[in-house]
């Protein structure tokens, strides 16, 4: 509807015609590569503008005039108040993972940027929930809108397994995380924080299992060359914090794995969504230690799926049958592990070539 609705139109430079608003840089991603084939077969420009990104090369696709834009919130804020954009001729205005744009503490923006939109346009919102900042939202912009539902659990139930399985402790869970790593085939295991993901893809790298880990902690050219390594086999187990747990689309990921259970119901559903997609069936399983029994039972009901308990330890035959763990190899590897480039540097008239004196830094806090 958004291109449809769009083509035949051409901006003005820095004024675009319909914008998607999405809270992460991958599922701005995501929705680029969905939208560019169909964008180029009506001779609509698309521009995206994301954090982490060159924010000159962005400024200068809108100044040379986008129909359709692409845009996490902080970024756009930023262009706009650089003069580099203005959203006055937008008439069609797509909100897409609501929720999560209102969970990363983005509403003021967005607030703020639908406030500057054309006032009669028409907006579609997309969420996981309609909590009490999403009405707001739909009371604010949203003129006798029409709602289409779809209950996500029960979709769930239809595509997906879900598997809770209990641990012993600590020690046993990360044999069991390791193990299953090791299968025969991908696999996305999320943990809580930067520093998780980081040491636990070196201990599966030192097993014997092609890991990495994903996190914010990372560039985005980074993080874009390390989900290329998974889509093409080159890691198979990558160590994910939320940061992917929306926006990413692998095809034919047929497990997915909460090595630390999430804290809240949208958490473990999106999660989850990485996995039985269009259609396809998956497995998601979460590992739980005694102390978080209480506390996943809670969500789960909040999720609305009743998920299949095991007992486990490292060594279980019923293991390897919910999720084809397997012994590593305990041969360690090594994989690139993609680095930020440099910036270039200037070559001084009649001076030779600088050298040093700057410093790049990577990874996370």
């Amino acid at each position: 509807a958004l291109l449809a609705r769009t083509a035949g139109r051409r901006s003005e430079p820095r004024a675009p015609l319909a914008m998607v608003l999405v809270p992460t840089r991958e599922l701005a991603q995501q929705v680029t590569d969905a939208l560019t084939p169909y964008a180029t077969a009506v001779n609509l420009r698309l521009a995206t503008v994301v954090g982490g990104m060159s924010i000159t090369k962005q400024s200068a696709t809108l100044r040379r005039g986008a129909e359709v834009l692409v845009a996490t919130p902080g970024r756009l804020k930023d262009l706009i108040e650089r003069g580099d954009c203005r959203l006055d001729q937008v008439a069609i205005t797509v909100l897409d993972e609501a929720d999560q744009m209102a969970d990363m503490g983005f509403m003021p923006q967005v607030v703020a940027l639908l406030k500057q939109v054309e006032a009669d346009g028409q907006r579609m919102l997309f969420s996981a929930t309609l909590d009490k900042n999403i009405d707001r939202l739909v009371k604010m912009f949203l003129t006798d809108p029409v709602v289409h539902s779809v209950d996500p659990s029960a979709g769930a139930v239809t595509t997906m397994e879900h598997h809770v399985l209990h641990v012993l402790d600590e020690t046993d869970k990360k044999a069991v995380a390791t193990k299953i790593a090791a299968r025969d085939g991908r696999v996305i295991m999320f943990v809580d924080t930067k520093r998780a993901a980081d040491r636990f893809a070196k201990r599966l790298l030192a097993s014997g299992v092609r890991a990495a880990a994903l996190h914010g902690g990372r560039s985005q050219p980074q993080r874009n060359r390390t989900l290329d390594q998974f889509k093409n086999g080159q890691v198979t187990a990558l160590v994910a914090t939320n940061v992917a747990a929306r926006g990413i689309h692998v095809d034919d990921l047929d497990l997915v794995v909460n090595v630390d259970p999430p804290t809240d119901h949208k958490d473990y559903l999106h999660r989850g969504g990485r996995t039985a997609r269009a259609g396809e069936s998956g497995s998601v399983v979460t590992l739980v230690l005694p102390d978080e029994k209480r506390e996943m039972n809670r969500l789960m009901q909040d999720a609305g799926i009743a998920p299949r308990t095991t007992r486990v330890t490292s060594s279980d035959e019923e293991l390897s049958r919910i999720t084809g763990a397997r012994e590593p190899s305990g041969v360690a590897i090594v994989i690139e592990v993609p680095q930020p480039t440099p910036p270039k540097q200037r070559t001084r008239s009649g001076a030779g070539s600088a050298s040093g004196g700057g410093a790049v830094r990577s990874g996370s806090r």
